[in-house]
């Protein structure tokens, strides 16, 4: 099984992770506007299925140090599988929240209540779970991440016109789904034992971990998304044959999104072993500032926004970089 002894490259892991997971969303805009998130969705979670399949039966499975992926599978205690699985299916569930969120409040409210709010809990959370680095140093940096995304949030509210009222339903929900999306790394890294080279009987390892988590999004998919699809938000209903109806390259895009996705969970996953699972949650979900600077850099979502929008994008990322520093610092 492939993993990392060192924290250099634990944390190099973790920034590729907030670079894929604040990415594959690009995937769902090459879609485009006619293919509804919820057709889109099914593809993403098969995408992630299969690149944990794919990470298991390679790196998970090669070299001699640590437990084997299918090895490791037949070896899991059942209370450990849950436990995973249940990650999974809170994933889920914050993640079909978060979409319904920005559907009806908007990005600028969406992700800083929701994401911002992820970000803090779940450190804390795995923070107390699995106690790694200096807890100064990892809240500081925590803090000048979530101020980077309410500076970000600004910048949008200033760019809107017209005065819109934020709907309390969208951010009721974004709150709900910041509440899930903060708790479920913990299943998934309590069901882990972080020494890879010599992990205890019954609990899994990264690949194992990370697999079973994924068969719990597919499979939770099929509750969830349905549910989304009958009775949407926004939009009109829509039948499950309409996901039939798209052409292989629009299915292929899906599937590349879930992929990106899964490629930065199982590094952040294997980088959890030696950065500890607070850290490693804590840098990731700073792909919120990635997605960001996607939206502004190539999507050009602040043209013609004025001057100040600018400015606070400017500094946003100054901050967040500093927040970043103090997290890798963190753990050194």
């Amino acid at each position: 099984m492939f993993f990392v002894k060192d924290y250099g490259l634990a944390v190099f892991f973790c920034v590729i992770t907030m670079l894929c997971w604040g990415s594959w969303g690009n995937t769902q805009k090459l879609a485009g506007r006619n293919w509804r998130y919820e057709l889109f969705y099914w593809d993403y979670v098969l995408g992630v299925l299969l690149l944990s399949i794919l990470a298991g039966l390679t790196l998970g499975s090669f070299g001699a140090e640590g437990r084997s992926f299918l090895p490791d599978l037949r070896q899991a205690d059942w209370r450990y599988i849950g436990s995973a699985f249940a990650g999974g299916v809170v994933f889920n569930a914050a993640n079909l929240l978060l979409s319904a969120a920005i559907s009806i409040a908007g990005m600028s409210v969406a992700f800083p209540v929701g994401i911002g709010l992820a970000l803090i809990l779940g450190v804390v959370v795995n923070h107390l779970g699995d106690p790694h680095g200096d807890p100064v140093l990892l809240f500081s940096g925590v803090a000048l991440i979530a101020i980077a995304i309410l500076m970000n949030a600004f910048a949008y509210k200033l760019k809107e016109s017209g005065g819109r009222k934020v709907p309390m339903k969208g951010i009721v929900l974004a709150v709900v789904c910041g509440v899930l999306m903060a708790f479920f790394y913990r299943f998934v890294a309590a069901s882990m034992d972080m020494n890879f080279t010599a992990p205890a009987a019954g609990k899994l390892t990264p690949y194992s971990a990370f697999f079973i988590f994924a068969l719990g999004i597919f499979l939770s998919t099929f509750v969830f998304n349905t549910i989304a699809m009958k009775r949407p938000v926004s939009g009109k209903p829509l039948p499950l044959s309409a996901y039939f109806r798209g052409g292989v390259p629009i299915h292929f895009v899906g599937l590349l999104g879930g992929g990106i996705w899964g490629i930065g969970n199982v590094l952040n996953l294997i980088a959890a072993g030696k950065a500890g699972p607070a850290i490693s949650y804590g840098l990731g979900q700073g792909a919120t500032l990635v997605a960001a600077l996607w939206g502004i850099l190539i999507w050009k979502e602040f043209k013609g926004a004025p001057r100040i929008s600018h400015a606070l994008n400017i500094g946003m990322f100054v901050v967040f970089l500093a927040g970043l520093a103090l997290l890798i610092k963190a753990g050194a």
